[in-house]
C-alpha cells in the first residue's frame, strides 16, 4: 500500500502543538481558488511539459510516466511553475513503513506528525497503518483536511488518530462551490464538524478569510450553532489569506485588514468561542 507523497517536512511549529513533522500528500478532491500549494492539487498526467523545461536533468518521460532524480534535483520548482495542470512530477510513492521510518529518525525533536495534503484523506487506509506504527512508539497522529471526505466511514482511523485540524471554507453552499468548485463541499464539511465534534475529535477549526470569496461571519454563526455548549471548548484559529503561492485569479488579491480580522474575532468571542487565533 503506497500513497504518493509531496513532501516531508521534518521539523514544523504550525502543523498542531509543538514540534511536529508533517508529511503532504499529491492530490485534492477540490479546487481552492486561494491555495497557497496549487501543485498539490492534481496528479501529474506525464504530458512532458517539465521535462522539457528542466536544466538539471532531473526528470525524464519513462513508460509513459515522469522520473523523478531526487539526486539531481536543484529544487528550483521550473518544473511546479510550468506544469499546466497543477501538479508536481515530484511525488515520492511510499509505504507507511518507509514514511515511518524516515519520521521515526526525528522521534527525540518532534511530538507527533500531522499528514496534510492535498487531501490526505484520499488515503485513510494508508493512514491508519502509519498512525498506528507512530502510536506504536508514542508518536501523536493529527489529520488536516479539507473535510470533504465522510468521516463517519472512516472510524477505525478516528480510533488511531488524536484529532482533526479541520478546514471551513465557507457555510453557504453556493459561496463554497465558487470557492472550491465542489458542488456539494459545504454539506459534507458541516457533517463532518458534527461528527467530529460529537467524537471528541476537533484539534482545531480554521476559516481563510478571503475578501469578496466567502462568509466568514455566517461560517462563524454556522460552526457555533453546530457545536452548542462545545463552542468553548473548542480553537478557532482565523487566517488572514495571503497571495503567496497562489495561481489564477487569486493570484493579485488583497489580504483582509486588520480592522476586518478584528471585527471577525469580536464576532467569534461573542458566538461562544474562548480560544480565538488570529494568523
Amino acid at each position: 500500500m503506497r500513497a504518493p507523497v509531496n513532501k516531508i517536512i521534518p521539523f514544523s511549529l504550525v502543523d498542531g502543538p509543538g514540534s511536529r513533522c508533517s508529511i503532504f500528500l499529491q492530490g485534492c478532491n477540490i479546487a481552492c481558488a486561494y491555495c497557497h500549494n496549487p501543485e498539490t492539487q492534481q496528479m501529474c498526467v506525464a504530458c512532458g511539459t517539465c521535462v522539457a523545461q528542466c536544466q538539471a536533468g532531473a526528470l525524464a518521460l519513462e513508460g509513459g510516466r515522469v522520473v523523478w532524480d531526487e539526486g539531481r534535483c536543484v529544487q528550483c520548482d521550473t518544473c511546479i511553475h510550468v506544469c499546466p495542470h497543477r501538479a508536481s512530477p515530484k511525488v515520492r510513492y511510499m509505504t507507511p513503513c518507509e514514511v515511518f521510518d524516515v519520521v521515526h529518525s526525528y522521534q527525540p525533536f518532534i511530538r507527533g506528525i500531522t499528514v496534510s495534503g492535498g487531501e490526505c484523506m484520499l488515503h485513510p487506509e494508508w493512514m491508519g497503518e502509519l498512525f498506528g506504527l507512530c502510536r506504536e512508539v508514542g508518536l501523536g497522529t493529527l489529520i488536516d483536511s479539507n473535510g470533504c471526505v465522510d468521516f463517519s466511514r472512516h472510524a477505525d482511523l478516528l480510533d488511531v488518530c488524536d484529532g482533526v485540524m479541520l478546514d471551513v471554507k465557507a457555510w453557504d453552499g453556493d459561496t463554497f462551490r465558487r470557492l472550491t468548485s465542489s458542488a456539494d463541499g459545504a454539506k459534507v464539511v458541516q457533517a463532518n464538524l458534527a461528527y467530529l465534534a460529537e467524537h471528541d475529535k476537533i484539534q482545531e477549526l480554521r476559516i481563510v478569510v478571503v475578501p469578496g470569496w466567502n462568509d466568514p461571519e455566517a461560517t462563524i454563526a454556522g460552526i457555533a450553532g453546530v457545536l452548542g455548549e462545545r463552542t468553548g471548548k473548542t480553537t478557532l484559529k482565523l487566517i488572514k489569506f495571503r497571495r503567496f503561492g497562489v495561481v489564477g485569479q487569486l493570484a493579485q488579491a488583497a489580504s483582509p485588514t486588520d480592522e476586518r480580522m478584528a471585527q471577525l474575532e469580536a464576532l467569534a468571542r461573542e458566538a461562544g468561542f474562548t480560544d480565538v487565533q488570529l494568523r
